[in-house]
């Protein structure tokens, strides 16, 4: 099914016998698996509205991401929260939409600084579970009272409304960025050298260890903004990262993009038969946690150390070998018998639990929308 309206797709969702399996780009398929008719948002595309003056779009949820970053990238603005490609991680062929990337909430290396995509949502049309039609938000920031359904929607993976269009805040794109190169670092070492320049006032915008084609560890710091300030600041937290070993500036544009769309994207681990787990954790207790994995090194930090990605043997619960620790862990990547049999994402504590489950029974009265897929 594949409606070409919002009141296309109210009415698809209020007539459903079964449960639907909701499906935007298809390239994401996070979760457990879904056994249900597929709901396809191909037919809802194009930007509604765009005011670069007001830095604000407005595009229908199965807009293609690459149509919106074309029509920015023209104005001279972007997407502030640089929105993972899964597409080389899990080797889909699909094409990312933005309303797959607001159900997702995905968000790049560049969140360390400037905040995740729901922190740049200003609206939301969606359809919930008994086929009503809902608005939340507008075209401005501004404080809410009662539910927040855009921060809401965010990250929920279509389990509490079909989204069928967003508003958007953008931003300025920046005029050059250059990256500081350190080799050969232990991860603890490594964790500390990236906590020092996010601590420092030199607007750190991405924060990265991982190894070289050849295994080398690395640890990449990005700075971004106007060329005088980046080449300033890029001597300034030079000198501040010394003692952690020899300090290379990449200030070659294309290379700093190549750097950090393999540090988005997760490209090393391209085309690897394991499973890939994503785990959010406080950033010191990272190095520590990753010492508990069977896995040695293999292992890229982003966020500063806050996100790790990791790879397992396939069929591994990660969760279980690793016990309790202070954060949480999904499954990205594995067969769909593994996400059959593990839940892909992390546990809930009862309360939150019970929020969860009092939320989906007011938007979802009838369990059709995604049910199962987060668990």
């Amino acid at each position: 099914m594949t409606p070409n309206s919002e009141s296309d797709l109210a009415e698809i969702v209020a007539s459903a016998k079964r449960p639907l399996a909701i499906r935007g780009g298809g390239t994401r398929p996070i979760g457990s698996p879904v056994a249900g008719d597929a709901l396809s948002l191909g037919g809802l595309s194009g930007i509604e509205l765009y005011e670069p003056g007001a830095l604000t779009l407005v595009a229908k949820s199965g807009t293609p991401l690459a149509e919106i970053e074309v029509t920015l990238a023209a104005e001279g603005q972007r997407l502030a929260f640089e929105p993972m490609d899964h597409r080389a991680l899990l080797g889909t062929k699909g094409t990312p939409t933005i309303g797959g990337v607001v159900a997702a909430n995905v968000s790049g290396p560049r969140r360390v600084q400037m905040g995740a995509c729901r922190d740049y949502l200003l609206g939301v049309r969606f359809v919930d579970g008994a086929g009503r039609i809902i608005k939340n938000g507008g075209r401005v920031m501004k404080n809410v009272t009662g539910y927040d359904l855009v921060k809401l929607m965010a990250g929920s993976y279509g389990t509490l409304g079909v989204l069928s269009e967003v508003s958007l805040k953008v931003l300025p794109q920046v005029e050059t960025a250059a990256s500081l190169v350190i080799q050969g670092l232990s991860d603890a070492r490594a964790i500390s050298a990236l906590s020092t320049a996010l601590g420092s006032p030199f607007e750190v915008t991405g924060a990265a260890h991982t190894h070289d084609e050849n295994g080398t560890p690395v640890a990449l710091i990005r700075l971004e903004g106007f060329e005088n300030s980046v080449t300033y600041r890029s001597g300034r937290l030079r000198d501040l990262l010394k003692t952690y070993g020899e300090v290379e500036i990449v200030s070659d544009p294309n290379t700093v993009a190549a750097q950090w769309q393999k540090i988005r994207d997760v490209e090393m681990f391209k085309g690897d038969p394991r499973d890939i787990w994503r785990l959010s954790v406080k950033p010191s207790d990272a190095p520590g946690l990753v010492a508990r994995m069977p896995l040695g090194r293999d292992v890229t930090y982003d966020w500063g150390g806050g996100l790790i990605w990791a790879a397992c043997a396939p069929d591994t619960d990660l969760r279980t070998l690793l016990g309790d620790f202070a954060g949480h862990a999904t499954l990205i990547r594995a067969s769909a018998a593994t996400r059959a049999r593990i839940p892909a994402f992390h546990p809930e504590p009862v309360p939150i639990a019970t929020i969860t489950a009092g939320l989906r029974a007011k938007f979802d009265p009838r369990s059709i929308l995604n049910p199962g897929l987060m668990g």
